[in-house]
């Protein structure tokens, strides 16, 4: 793999993270529905340029896995440097994307490492690499990492520990809506809607607690259950989803992150996907 193809993996994983933001109606989410107004086009106009900001220090976790050839303590402390470093610089472009820059670097870091691998290879090195741990991070709590242990959730750590099974789920429902008639919209939005049915999410839990978490996840449960945002019942129930999150300022910004996940491994080469399952 060259210097190119790093970038090209990161430029998918950014194209991944942006093609998430532009799905609507977004549950709780910003999405870029509503031009007039200023607050939604404002949010959703700087996280598109703080995905942007990531296509960087994606490319230095591709290089740097690229170097190492394997997963190594060694590789995992250089992930994690990288990725305090451009967590600056997306903070320095207005926007967050903490959780989805974890996941996607895991992610890319595993495709660079064997460029053939499929989704499930991938899912699978990524979870090597996050087994180890980062000897150089902060002694200092993060504030997911409080909400997990308060909760005993699994957080961002505990995904990618597990080898992405929310990630993996997600790609699961994007194959089945497509193949069941939904559009490309559509079928996005019911894997957001399938992450977010079952995952710890820890934003949630810090906004809203474990009650609250409960009642989002059975928001989303209730729109898969009425067939999907392809149908007209599932329509009107993430409608209404949607504008009861907004109203309580819920933001199920973890589910967005892994969906991201998701879609970089679906746009790896399909004959690669297809090798691997």
């Amino acid at each position: 793999m060259s210097s190119r193809e790093d970038e090209t993996l990161a430029q998918a994983a950014v194209t991944a993270l942006t093609g998430q933001l532009a799905l609507a109606p977004k549950p709780g989410l910003p999405d870029p529905r509503d031009l007039g107004a200023r607050v939604m086009c404002r949010d959703h106009g700087s996280l598109r340029w703080s995905a942007k900001a990531l296509a960087p220090g994606l490319a230095a976790m591709a290089a740097a896995a690229r170097r190492t050839g394997e997963p190594t303590p060694v590789l995992r402390a250089e992930l994690g440097a990288i990725g305090r470093s451009t967590e600056h610089s997306v903070g320095l472009a207005g926007g967050g994307h903490r959780g989805a820059l974890w996941a996607l670097g895991f992610l890319v870091a595993a495709a660079a490492i064997d460029p053939r691998a499929g989704a499930r290879d991938v899912a699978a090195a990524a979870k090597k690499i996050a087994a180890y741990n980062d000897k150089g991070a902060p002694r200092r709590p993060s504030r997911g990492s409080s909400i997990s242990a308060k909760y005993g959730a699994a957080g961002a750590r505990g995904e990618a520990r597990a080898g992405f099974p929310h990630v993996r789920r997600a790609l699961e429902t994007l194959t089945r809506s497509r193949s069941a008639g939904a559009t490309e919209g559509q079928a996005r939005l019911d894997a957001l809607l399938t992450v977010m049915s079952t995952l710890q999410d820890t934003e949630l839990l810090y906004a809203a607690g474990p009650l609250g978490l409960r009642q989002v996840q059975a928001g989303a449960r209730g729109v898969l259950e009425a067939g999907g945002t392809a149908t007209e019942a599932g329509r009107d129930a993430l409608s209404a989803l949607d504008a009861d999150l907004h109203t309580r300022a819920w933001s199920p910004r973890g589910s967005a992150g892994l969906l991201a996940g998701a879609l970089f491994l679906d746009s790896l080469p399909v004959g690669a996907r297809a090798a691997a399952a």
